[in-house]
């Protein structure tokens, strides 16, 4: 079993998820985090800690975000490790809105 960050993340990415991981299994992208399942240790911190109820649990995720727990284990394998940072300047207005799948950007974060 792991936690699946699902559609809500997208643009938002607040980190306090990640900084709570005690098993440091974030990865992270240009405006998404993932997390990878065979580095979950399933305690559910994440979840806890999203501002936008983005995190839930493979076996519970909310209809429509299944594809989300297979996009997880994909994007991990080809992330860097995520790390705590600020969240973008327009997250907060990003938080609020639904259908944002088709703004995922599938590139790696990269430090500048």
């Amino acid at each position: 079993m792991a936690h699946v960050v699902t559609e809500s993340c997208i643009k938002c990415k607040y980190t306090e998820c990640v900084e709570v991981c005690p098993q440091k299994a974030f990865r992270e992208g240009e405006n998404f985090v993932v997390i990878d399942p065979d580095e979950c240790a399933n305690c559910a911190l994440c979840q806890m800690m999203c501002p936008v109820d983005a995190i839930f649990a493979d076996y519970n995720l909310p209809e429509g975000q299944e594809n989300f727990a297979e996009l997880n284990r994909k994007l991990a394998k080809e992330w860097p490790e995520a790390k705590l940072r600020a969240a973008p300047e327009d997250a907060d207005a990003w938080a609020t809105k639904s259908n944002k799948a088709g703004l995922l950007s599938f590139s790696p974060f990269c430090d500048s």
